[in-house]
């Protein structure tokens, strides 16, 4: 099982394929099996790496709570990287690792040949913030007192989870049987350490201002908690580009493999062409 070290923590990763590289950045709610679909379609064009974040088995689960944040998963996906020898790459995400993505974009931009930013922004609104925080620090503590099964029961069946099970049924009880299989206190402090403490996507827009890369924004238009926060990032990342996919939820690359793949591609053929706007 090929891991390395990231500051003492064992990170799980794989490679697949050749070609130029292509990085997938998985969400809270995954792994680095949530990119099945997409390894399958890719792997015959590039060489796709996945990876487990820290907190996610196989990769290590710290006990310090100071180990979880997004600044520390941006430092983990850098080093890995390094690790497999890669000077650039088209660097993907979603949702979690979708504001990972900007992260990484931000703090190491030339490593970056262009980004995806799939399913992100869920927490930004400033209206709603102190609400939220305050429902996500319970949701964090009952994955450690009730257990993941009891967890991953509700929270797959939110309102933005609720079209991949009405479109796929068989996909989605692999993806909630997979949630319910997480570490309870990974899931947990990752919450705590990175959902809750991050800043938004409108802290963040002298920044996305900043971004000089070729840029995909892609969105369910019923996944109503980041709809506002793609088309802010639509609006100030100068060289970004906006998919909007009808009647979709939030894990959208489970949800609509097939378009999911084919937007991609579109976009990664468009910045090797020197055809993508920015």
């Amino acid at each position: 099982m090929p891991t390395f070290s990231s500051d003492g923590v064992d990170i799980h990763y794989q490679v697949a394929g050749e070609g130029y590289p292509l990085v997938l950045s998985h969400e809270f709610a995954g792994d680095i099996t949530s990119w099945e679909p997409q390894v399958n379609f890719f792997a015959r064009r590039y060489q796709v790496v996945t990876y487990c974040h820290r907190g996610y088995p196989p990769s290590g689960v710290p006990d310090d709570p100071a180990a979880y944040s997004q600044d520390i998963q941006v430092e983990d996906l850098y080093r890995l990287l390094q690790h497999l020898g890669l000077e650039q790459a088209h660097i993907h995400g979603l949702s979690m690792g979708g504001t990972l993505t900007l992260g990484f974009a931000m703090a190491h931009p030339k490593m970056c040949r262009s980004i995806t930013v799939a399913s992100a922004g869920a927490g930004s609104d400033a209206g709603d913030r102190d609400r939220l925080v305050a429902s996500w620090q319970a949701l964090s503590e009952s994955m450690v007192t009730e257990g993941m099964e009891k967890f991953a029961d509700s929270y797959a069946r939110g309102p933005e989870r609720v079209q991949f099970l009405r479109k796929d049924p068989a996909g989605w009880a692999k993806f909630h049987a997979g949630l319910a299989a997480h570490s309870a206190q990974g899931s947990s402090l990752t919450f705590q350490g990175v959902q809750m403490k991050r800043p938004t996507i409108y802290q963040i827009q002298k920044k996305l201002r900043q971004i000089k890369i070729p840029t995909l924004v892609m969105i369910g238009d019923e996944d109503h908690p980041c709809v506002e926060p793609a088309i802010f990032m639509k609006q100030n990342i100068p060289s970004c580009g906006l998919a909007v996919f009808p009647q979709a939820g939030h894990t959208i690359n489970l949800e609509e493999p097939e378009l999911y793949n084919r937007t991609v591609l579109d976009f990664l053929t468009a910045v090797e062409a020197g055809k993508w706007a920015g």
